[in-house]
């Protein structure tokens, strides 16, 4: 296989339908058979030419034979193979094999050879794959490639205008990458042979390429062919045609978007205008990073910066919803670009490609937004980086009297008209605080002064602004999004006055926000489109705009759908009716998509407007229909040009009753966009959908989750989306799905890393990730080990979440480690206050986990726990832990039963001491003095288990000195434990709640104490019967209360 993608496997079936009627048989039958194929219909033919085309690229054998057949059976001008050679060339041709690449040069030179119409636009095509700044064999090969086809069919470049144009602009730019080696100089002097003979021919047609022909030309300058050009179209222009009247004729001229757009590979193109149009300001790094390593990694590549500056400001002009918005800024990329410049001359050249515009502007017929990115790069720069900011400022100063001496009225003129509209156009409030900023040198601030006293004059206090333009590039309302390892870690103010200010919140109220609405008042204008469009669908495009109503608007819009589908219909025209619909329908991507009340009957009311008759005939074609693909295309084109499309599309999918059951066309579509790939997309719509309406984002969230568990359950990306907009009833309604079985946001192998991603969340975000979670039935002990992760004064809300729900649950062993797993802290009393609550509910159970830890810890070396423990970022168990977090349960529950002994009936009654009145039963007054007999200690019931004291004897015969010492307290009920193995029944409330040190103050001699204790014990017994196990445990001697 040649192609790696789905969509190529068609181009395999072609090849192999061309194959099986071709082999074994005469020349002459093949031919008849193909023609015989081909009468039966637009299908058939397609098939055939495909099949041909393909077999053309993959053996080259046959290709001559394949191309004659390929032009005998063709009945469209070979139509059907110049737009499958345009769409590999723009979307998969790094995806080619060599062979293939040297077999579509091939081809193309056939066509050129044999006059096809539309075979420059190929070449064009081809043209823009010519990588700038890039001096690899294939792409070197490729531009001497192309070169080759031009040069030898010169008289058919001629006839074309434009080809001539596209031509001369590409190999001028590419002459400069081209030094070095021999093979490289000679390459550059065809270059150069061809861009002088076109020039000199036909500088007429050369001239549409406007002032960027002049920027190309002075990077050439020093070549002889190009140093006797310079030297005519400065003195004696007439020589070159009669209707170039000097320079200035070419400076005022602006360049056209298609050559600036001609300089930038496919690729390189679809990554830039991604960025600027999908990334969020803040989030650009990995994309920054990824273009660098990319296509600026090499000496030779520093050339490109120049190409992209020119492209950012000459091509990519963001709507006003996009200029208000948190997405990328055009200024931040451009700031990104002049940081990261390795080299001098590439500084330079790049910061005329930035100012390149500013030198001859005039309002009526340039654009605000060709000089909008150098103003701001300048504003936004100033505080974190200077510098920045004040290399420019000079360089805008010098470039006035140095650029062309004759023409410095001109420049000065120009620069000026810059400045004044954008003042005018409140791109920034006032200039002053720019051009007489404290932060530059006294000399550039003199400079700026002498050049424009106008703009460096105090201005008034700011006011907040009202926008009548429709187009306004205030990018201050980005700022609050900072990324301190790019280019754009800058605070954004409107005045020196303001730096004072430290609040984001306060800055930001300088946000214009009037933008939108002045955007819905602006008349529709698709005059720039129609006339890209074939007469019949144009006429139709017209009805649509025309139409009053939502009824005659969808009759209009199946009649072009059924257009685009007819087999005639030229895909090329795509791109252009997305355009035209997107600026029809722009009502449609404004407000709230889902009605007010939801019922069936709304809802399909609500999926009946013009746009959404594209959604529902998708649904009901088949997926290998050609005409599916064709449709996906127009979405893809959409959605290019506006990206709501995407949740517009999964919001019809959920709503309408014919699309049930489709949702896995949004797949198709997704794969069918230029992301092409699922998760990327699902995610990109869906904060989109998060971004303009919040009820649709938890209505379409039970489908989405349902429909691809794989993309949305992997990660917290999506329930981050959720959280973070949702209010309480809204959280209510998702747990109520939850509960029903509708909706299910979590399972077993990705819960734990998701909780784990929420601890960075806000703290609301938190709580309703964890009600989400406890409403769905996983067992706590999936996420237990996130216990290792949290800190008591980090991570609060996930702690008392888990507390909560941990105090529901019978302890396991595994839950009893990870929560004796936690460091000790006397400020953090998670696992006292759970320990605490299992000591009551389920004492034994705890007693035999606690000893199961104990021995097993125990069991391990010293050392080995030391290493073990400081290995890893999470905590580990250790003996020490659990004797720490033992012995801190140990005085809790006895300061709380000290504090309680005088309100008993607070206390439950199977935890009340055993006998606790003065005197023991059957037993007379004892004689000696008790004068606080309720302040006597009461015994805590987890220590009187059997378990735990035969671990802590465990493990002090087998600890060292410093650990008795440190836990004498706690191993003291081992030493009473062992001494009642060998004695009858006594009492241990002493030694549970008392030190050594205690036990030496007492005046009662042992075996008095002995006495009074089996006395007690067995009176205890008749009065108060319990289980066997428990009272021979838990049964103690009173004796003498007093101490």
């Amino acid at each position: 296989m040649i192609f790696f993608l789905t969509p190529f496997q068609r181009l395999e079936r072609c090849m192999s339908i061309v194959t099986s009627m071709t082999s074994g048989v005469s020349e002459r039958e093949a031919n008849d058979a193909l023609n015989a194929y081909v009468c039966k219909g637009p299908p058939q033919h397609e098939e055939i030419c495909l099949g041909l085309f393909t077999l053309v690229l993959t053996d080259p054998a046959q290709a001559q034979k394949c191309y004659r057949d390929l032009a005998l059976v063709s009945r469209d001008g070979m139509n059907i193979v110049l737009n499958k050679i345009n769409q590999i060339l723009m979307e998969k041709y790094l995806k080619l094999q060599d062979t293939c690449r040297t077999q579509l040069v091939w081809l193309v030179r056939e066509l050129v050879k044999s006059g096809v119409l539309g075979a420059d636009g190929v070449c064009m095509t081809f043209m823009k794959q010519i990588a700038g700044g890039d001096v690899t064999a294939k792409n070197i090969w490729l531009a001497e490639s192309v070169l080759d086809i031009l040069t030898e069919q010169r008289e058919w470049v001629l006839k074309s205008s434009i080809l001539i144009a596209m031509a001369v602009y590409t190999y001028l730019r590419l002459i400069v990458d081209h030094h070095g080696t021999a093979p490289l100089q000679a390459l550059r002097q065809k270059e150069v042979d061809f861009c002088i003979s076109l020039l000199r021919e036909r500088f007429m047609e050369c001239l549409m390429i406007g002032r960027d022909l002049v920027r190309l030309l002075q990077n050439v300058a020093r070549i002889p062919e190009f140093e006797l050009l310079w030297k005519d179209i400065i003195h004696n222009p007439q020589a070159l045609s009669p209707q170039f009247t000097g320079i200035l004729q070419l400076l005022q001229s602006r360049t056209s978007r298609k050559f600036l757009a001609c300089r930038l590979t496919p690729d390189m193109e679809t990554k830039l205008l991604f960025m600027t149009s999908r990334v969020r300001f803040g989030q650009q790094k990995r994309y920054q990073d990824w273009f660098q390593r990319q296509y600026l990694s090499t000496p030779d590549s520093q050339s490109l910066r120049c190409d992209l500056i020119r492209y950012i400001c000459g091509v990519v002009h963001p709507s006003n919803e996009v200029l208000s918005s948190d997405i990328l800024p055009r200024w931040a990329i451009i700031g990104w670009l002049l940081t990261t410049c390795t080299s001098n001359v590439a500084a330079s050249n790049a910061k005329l490609a930035l100012f390149y515009d500013w030198l001859f502007f005039s309002p009526d017929k340039d654009s605000i937004m060709n000089i909008e990115p150098a103003i701001l790069v300048m504003h936004h720069s100033m505080k974190p980086h200077p510098a920045i900011t004040a290399t420019l400022l000079d360089f805008m100063c010098r470039i006035i009297p140095n650029f062309y001496p004759p023409l410095e009225g001109h420049v000065r003129q120009g620069v000026f008209s810059s400045l004044n509209h954008i003042v005018e156009k409140r791109v920034l409030a006032h200039l002053a605080p720019l051009f007489d900023n404290p932060k530059l040198d006294k000399e550039l601030r003199a400079m700026l002064r002498e050049k424009f006293p106008e703009f460096c004059s105090s201005p008034s206090p700011p006011v907040e602004v009202k926008i009548e333009e429709p187009v306004s590039m205030e990018m201050d309302n980005h700022m609050s999004d900072k990324d301190e390892s790019c280019y754009d870690n800058a605070e954004a103010a409107f005045s020196d006055d303001e730096e004072d200010l430290n609040s984001k919140g306060k800055k930001r109220e300088f946000r214009f926000h009037p933008i939108k609405e002045t955007v819905v008042e602006e008349p529709v204008d698709i005059t720039p489109y129609l006339d890209q469009l074939d007469e019949s669908l144009r006429d139709k495009v017209l009805q649509l705009q025309k139409g009053s109503d939502t009824e005659a608007q969808c009759e209009v819009m199946q009649e072009i759908v059924d257009q685009v589908l007819e087999e005639d219909f030229d895909s090329e025209q795509l791109s252009v009716l997305a355009s035209c619909l997107q600026e029809l329908f722009k009502a449609h991507f404004r407000g709230e998509v889902l009605p007010e009340e939801i019922t069936e009957e709304s809802l399909e009311e609500s999926v009946g407007k013009p746009l959404y008759l594209i959604f529902r005939n998708l649904c009901q074609m088949q997926e290998d229909n050609s005409s599916f693909s064709l449709l996906l295309d127009l979405l893809s084109e959409l959605y290019q040009k506006q990206p709501k499309i995407g949740y517009h599309l999964l919001y019809y999918l959920r709503a309408s009753k014919a699309a049930a059951g489709k949702m896995s066309l949004y797949e198709s579509f997704a794969q069918a966009t230029q992301l092409g790939d699922l998760h990327t997309c699902l995610m990109m719509d869906m904060k989109a959908c998060q971004e303009d309406d919040v009820r649709l984002l938890c209505h379409l969230t039970p489908s989405i989750y349902t429909e691809f568990p794989d993309e949305t359950l992997r990660s917290g990306e999506l329930l981050n989306m959720i959280v973070a907009v949702i209010d309480s009833a809204q959280l209510q309604e998702l747990v109520c799905h939850v509960m029903m079985g509708n909706l299910v946001m979590f399972r077993k192998d990705s819960v734990l890393n998701i909780l784990i991603q929420s601890l960075d969340w806000e703290t609301f975000e938190q709580y309703c990730a964890w009600q989400l979670f406890l409403a769905h039935n996983i067992p706590l002990e999936t996420i237990i080990p996130i216990l290792q992760h949290l800190k008591y004064k980090e991570h609060p809300e996930a702690l008392s979440c888990l507390l909560l729900q941990l105090r529901r649950e019978k302890p396991s062993e595994e839950m009893v480690k990870m929560v004796l797993s936690r460091p000790c802290h006397p400020d953090d009393q998670f696992t006292t206050s759970i320990l605490r609550h299992w000591c009551m509910k389920h004492d034994e159970l705890l007693a035999e986990h606690i000893k199961s830890l104990l021995i097993k810890n125990n069991s391990l070396p010293r050392k080995r726990q030391s290493l073990r423990s400081s290995s890893s970022k999470l905590a580990q168990l250790t003996l020490e832990q659990i004797l720490e977090h033992l012995d801190n349960l140990r005085l809790n529950l006895t300061n709380t039963k000290q504090n309680c002994m005088l309100l008993p009936r607070v206390w439950p009654a199977w935890s009340w001491p055993v006998h606790t009145t003065l005197e023991p039963v059957g037993v007379g007054p004892d004689p000696r003095p008790d004068p606080k007999p309720l302040r006597k200690q009461p015994r805590v019931p987890i220590f009187s288990q059997t378990p735990i004291l035969q671990a802590l004897q465990h493990v002090q015969a087998s600890c060292d000195e410093a650990h008795k010492m440190k836990f004498s307290d706690l191993f003291s009920l081992a030493e009473e434990y062992e001494d009642s193995s060998t004695k009858p029944p006594k009492s241990r409330r002493k030694a549970a709640l008392s030190s050594p040190r205690s036990r030496k103050n007492a005046t009662q001699p042992p075996n008095a104490e002995e006495e009074s204790g089996s006395s007690s014990a067995s009176e205890e017994e008749d009065t108060k019967p319990k289980p066997t196990k428990r009272k021979r445990k838990g049964s103690s001697a009173v004796g003498s209360d007093s101490d």
